[in-house]
């Protein structure tokens, strides 16, 4: 078995699901069991200079082995995984070279993986991938990114006639849930430009992400005899169903690709009496994000007015924003990694992230931060792989990526 295949492996199997219902931080204390593994497998290699915090971030330097000045180059991957699936008791299935057909991941429960249904299998004919047994999620997102980086440590410290500038590492907790970068110290990190390995299919490479927002909509109604209600009864329900029925459906996930944005209903409940709602807001273009939240604030007011009530109530509070304006002024990372990657064979796919990355926020704290593909496909389900193949090139990609900011910066006679 190749050793990223070894080493992610190993890593899936430990549990490091996050819990957004936590308030601590880390919210789940398991996620330490992996950062502290990360850190002597890094202490090991020789790489003294690491720190393993009370908040589960764990960041580790390479110091520069030339003596011209290159740009401190950081890479950033997440340990948590989603809550979205079960992840205890993960067992990864390595299948040697692909038929390109069916794969059958659990025998008793019926479950397959099928190219028919997930025709991006088919480009991966050939290729090892690692799959789950149809239980749990997989954790490529972000283990992969987590093995990939580690790979490029252990090559960089294996190599010492590799010349190199200074590498910063970080592991993050808490990134599915929304809260990776909160305690990310970036000063202590050191890097002047970094990348999340933290992307989907082989050759990806983001520098724009959504504009995101979060709501909440509460409602307190009015409750009395069904048969005497007349001009008396608000039936919280009701209202929530049309502040719902208010959103287009053509601007909802199903109907929406590329830079299109949307409303997510997360959940909705209530009762006559009460109701309430959860819904994501997201827009690449800031003026049609700004448009959305006033839409619903509008819907709301309307609302009130009809009902002459201040009881329907929303929130909407800004989550992070589209990191492509703190992107460009630094075009040459988008360059370097498009550059490394053509450079070892690799077909780069630059493409807007729907949705957030750890790397949106970090750019707006001062450290521009895009994102290159980890290789995983199928995210927080039971159906998610990861070609070996795709760690192999991401993990070259690194390296690349480290060896033309040095050339760049080499100076000439």
């Amino acid at each position: 078995m190749d050793k990223i295949a070894e080493r992610f492996i190993r890593y899936a199997k430990i549990d490091t699901q996050s819990n957004d219902k936590s308030t601590t931080c880390p919210s789940t204390n398991k996620q330490f069991n992996l950062a502290k593994i990360l850190k002597d497998e890094l202490e090991h290699m020789g790489i003294n200079k690491t720190e393993l915090d009370e908040n589960g971030y764990l960041y580790a330097q390479i110091p520069a082995n030339v003596v011209f000045k290159v740009p401190a180059i950081g890479f950033i991957a997440h340990l948590d995984t989603s809550p979205d699936m079960p992840s205890e008791n993960v067992k990864p299935i390595l299948i040697k070279g692909y038929s390109g057909k069916d794969i059958l991941l659990n025998q008793e429960k019926g479950i397959v993986l099928s190219p028919n249904e997930f025709p991006e299998l088919a480009r991966y004919k050939g290729n090892d991938l690692i799959v789950t047994d149809g239980n749990t999620l997989l954790g490529a997102d972000d283990k992969a990114g987590v093995a990939e980086i580690m790979q490029m440590a252990q090559f960089v410290t294996e190599n010492p006639e590799f010349k190199h500038g200074p590498i910063k590492i970080a592991f993050t907790p808490d990134e599915e849930i929304g809260r990776g970068a909160d305690l990310f110290n970036t000063k202590k990190f050191g890097a002047d430009y970094a990348y999340t390995i933290d992307g989907g299919g082989i050759g990806e490479l983001e520098y724009e992400n959504f504009n995101a927002a979060h709501a909440t909509i509460q409602i307190i109604g009015k409750n009395v005899h069904p048969g005497d209600a007349k001009n008396k009864m608000v039936n919280a329900v009701l209202i929530l169903n049309r502040i719902i029925g208010a959103i287009p459906v053509e601007e909802t996930p199903r109907y929406t690709e590329g830079y299109q944005g949307f409303y997510h209903v997360l959940n909705a409940s209530g009762t006559v009496e009460e109701a309430s709602a959860e819904l994501l807001i997201r827009d690449h273009d800031i003026e049609k994000f700004q448009q959305k939240k006033v839409r619903l604030q509008e819907v709301i007011q309307k609302l009130n007015q009809e009902y002459q009530t201040q009881n329907i109530t929303i929130e909407i509070k800004d989550q992070y924003f589209n990191m492509k304006k703190m992107i460009e002024p630094h075009f040459h990372m988008i360059e370097t990694a498009k550059k490394a990657m053509e450079l070892v064979g690799i077909e780069p796919v630059i493409k807007p992230i729907r949705g957030g990355t750890d790397g949106a926020r970090l750019s707006y704290m001062g450290l521009p931060t895009p994102n290159i593909f980890s290789g995983g496909h199928n995210f927080h389900s039971r159906y998610e792989f990861v070609p070996v193949q795709s760690m192999e090139k991401a993990t070259e990609t690194l390296v690349k990526i480290i060896d033309l900011y040095a050339k760049a910066s080499e100076p000439t006679e």
